[in-house]
C-alpha cells in the first residue's frame, strides 16, 4: 500500500475495467476544508449515493445503539466501571497503577459523565455515541483501503453488527478503543500513500489514545508498524524518508503513552505470573472470536469467514500489499492472543479491533462478484445480505435480557431480606453490581464477601443466629477454581430464587 504508479502492469488495467460507481460520475464539490459550505453540503447529499447510503446506515446504527440503552442492568464489569469512575482523577490513575487491568482514560471520561447523573444510560452514553461514529469511520477506512464501495459495505457491516451493537451498549472501553484504533488505522493508510508528516502525527496521537483506552490496542498498533516495515523492506533506500516519519509517529505514541507503558510492563508481569482462572485458551480463542464477531451464530460465522477469505484473495489479486495487510494483522493478532491465552485471561472482546480487518475483507469480496455480474445491485445486495444475516440475531438480542438482571434481583432481595439479615456475595466482588441496585443501609442488613469455603465457614461462625442469604454467580468458578465454595454451598444452603436471566442465584442457610 505504498505509493504506486497508475497503469503499471496488467492488474491495473483489469482493476480499472471493472470499477463500479454508484454516483455515475458525480464529483464531490468538497475537496478540502475550505470547500465546506451549506450549498456544497447540499450538493453532496443530493448528488452522492454513497453519502445518502452512509447517512441512512448511520441513522439505522444510531437507532440500534440507542434503542433500549438502559434496559439491561449493569453487570459486573459495568458496575466496576462505576465503582472506579466515581473516584477522583488522581485516584483513578492510582487504581490503574495499583493493579487495575484497564487504562484510566475511559474511567476519566465516565467520571465527567457521572456529573450529569447516575444511571445506565449515562454510563453507556459514550460507548453508544462512539459506536455510531464508528460507522462513518469504517466507510472512510474502506474508502482509503480500496474504494468507496468497500467503504459503504464495511460501514453496513459495522452498522448491523450484533457484536459491535452489544459493546456499544456496554459501559466499558472496548468501543472507545475500537474507535481510536480505527482513526489510527485510517491515518496509517493515508500515511502509507501520502508520506505526509501530519498523517503520521495523527497516527501516533490516536494510537496513544487507543492504548490509553485498552492495553490490547497495542497489538493492532504493533501489527500496523510491522506491516509498514514489511512493505518497505524490499526498497528500504527509497522509502527511507517514510521510515523516518514512521519513527516520528512511534516516538509521538511513546511520549504520549510513556507513563502507561511503564505501568503496563509491571501489570504484565503480575498478570502472567500464574495460569488464568477464566477466559478462553489456545485455538478456541480464534474460533470463538470469529463466532462472536459474526453474531454468535454458526451459519453466519461460516458465511462471514468464507467472505473474508474470498476478500483476502481478491485484495491480494488487486494489489499484493492489500492482501498481506488483511492476512498479516489477522494472523499476528491470533498468534499473540494464542500465546497470551495460556498466561492471562483472554476474551474475544479484547480483539474487537479485528472487526476493522474482518469487515474490510468481507467488503472487498464485492470485487469478485462484480467481475462476474457488473451491476450496481451487487453493492446494494451486499448491504441487504449483511442486514439479513444480522436481523434474526438482533431480534433475539432486543427481545430479552442480554446481561444479568441485577436490577430485578436487587428489588427481590430488598423484599425478602428482613432487618438484621446477613447478605453474603459469593464471590465477594459481585457486591459491585448488587450494591448498585440493592441498599443494605435501607434494608438494615449487613453485607459480607466470600470466595472460599473457609470464608463461608468464618461468616457462619460469626453470625450463627442470623438469617443469612447467599448471592452467587458463575464467577465463583474463577474466584475458587478448586470448587470448595461450590461444594460448601451444595451441602449447607437451599436455593430460593434466581434473577430473570437465571444467572444470579439466591440461597439461604439450610
Amino acid at each position: 500500500m505504498a505509493k504506486k504508479k497508475e497503469g503499471r502492469g496488467p492488474e491495473n488495467i483489469h482493476r480499472n475495467s471493472i470499477e463500479c460507481d454508484l454516483d455515475d460520475g458525480y464529483k464531490s464539490p468538497i475537496k478540502s476544508v475550505r470547500d465546506i459550505s451549506v450549498n456544497n453540503i447540499k450538493s453532496l447529499i443530493s448528488g452522492s449515493r454513497y453519502i445518502q447510503s452512509l447517512i441512512i446506515l448511520t441513522l439505522i446504527g444510531l437507532f440500534l445503539r440507542f434503542y433500549d440503552l438502559g434496559f439491561n442492568s449493569l453487570w459486573l464489569d459495568e458496575a466496576s466501571t462505576y465503582t472506579i469512575s466515581i473516584k477522583s482523577f488522581a485516584d483513578i490513575w492510582q487504581t490503574t497503577a495499583n493493579g487495575e487491568f484497564n487504562p484510566p482514560l475511559f474511567y476519566w471520561i465516565e467520571h465527567v459523565m457521572l456529573m450529569l447523573g447516575n444511571n445506565e444510560i449515562i454510563l453507556r452514553f459514550i460507548p453508544a455515541v462512539l459506536g455510531v461514529l464508528t460507522i462513518p469511520l469504517f466507510y472512510l477506512i474502506g474508502k482509503e483501503f480500496l474504494d468507496r464501495n468497500t467503504g459503504i459495505i464495511a460501514a453496513a457491516a459495522c452498522a448491523f453488527s450484533p457484536f459491535l451493537i452489544f459493546y456499544s451498549q456496554e459501559a466499558r472501553a472496548y468501543i472507545m478503543m475500537l474507535f481510536f484504533v480505527g482513526v489510527a488505522t485510517l491515518y496509517f493508510l493515508k500515511a502509507m500513500k501520502s508520506a505526509k508528516f501530519v498523517h503520521w502525527l495523527i497516527f501516533g496521537i490516536f494510537s496513544a489514545l487507543a492504548f490509553w483506552s485498552h492495553f490490547y490496542a497495542f497489538v493492532m498498533i504493533a501489527s500496523l508498524i510491522l506491516y509498514a516495515l514489511i512493505e518497505w523492506a524490499p526498497h528500504i533506500k527509497t522509502e527511507f524518508n517514510n521510515l523516518k516519519q514512521l519513527i516520528f509517529g512511534i516516538i509521538v505514541f511513546v511520549i504520549l503513552s510513556l507513563p502507561l507503558i511503564l505501568v503496563t510492563l509491571q501489570l504484565l508481569i503480575i498478570r502472567t505470573a500464574s495460569a488464568p482462572t477464566y477466559g478462553i485458551q489456545g485455538m478456541d480463542i480464534v474460533l470463538e472470536t470469529f463466532v462472536q464477531i459474526s453474531g454468535m451464530n454458526e451459519i453466519v460465522t461460516f458465511i462471514i469467514v468464507a467472505l473474508f477469505i474470498i476478500g483476502c484473495i481478491s485484495a491480494y489479486r488487486i494489489e499484493k500489499g492489500k492482501g498481506i495487510f488483511l492476512v498479516l494483522i489477522t494472523v499476528l493478532t491470533f498468534i499473540v492472543s494464542f500465546v497470551l491465552s495460556f498466561k492471562m485471561p483472554m476474551l474475544p472482546r479484547y480483539l474487537i479491533f479485528l472487526t476493522i480487518v474482518l469487515f474490510l475483507g468481507v467488503a472487498v469480496t464485492y470485487k469478485s462478484v462484480y467481475s462476474l455480474w457488473s451491476t450496481k445491485a451487487v453493492i446494494y445486495g451486499f448491504i441487504v445480505v449483511l442486514f439479513l444475516l444480522s436481523a434474526p440475531i438482533l431480534a433475539g438480542y432486543y427481545s430479552g435480557y442480554s446481561k444479568e438482571d441485577w436490577r430485578g434481583f436487587g428489588a427481590t432481595l430488598q423484599q425478602k431480606a428482613q432487618p438484621g439479615s446477613i447478605i453474603v456475595s459469593v464471590p465477594g466482588y459481585i457486591s459491585q453490581p448488587l450494591d448498585y441496585y440493592y441498599s443494605s443501609k435501607n434494608g438494615k442488613t449487613s453485607e459480607y464477601g466470600a470466595s472460599t469455603a473457609a470464608d463461608l465457614d468464618e461468616i457462619i461462625s460469626k453470625n450463627s443466629n442470623s438469617t443469612i442469604y447467599f448471592v452467587v454467580t458463575g464467577d465463583i468458578s474463577a474466584a475458587d477454581p478448586k470448587g470448595d465454595a461450590v461444594a460448601w454451598l451444595k451441602s449447607n444452603t437451599t436455593l430460593i430464587g434466581t434473577d430473570a436471566t437465571q444467572a444470579i442465584y439466591l440461597f439461604t442457610k439450610s
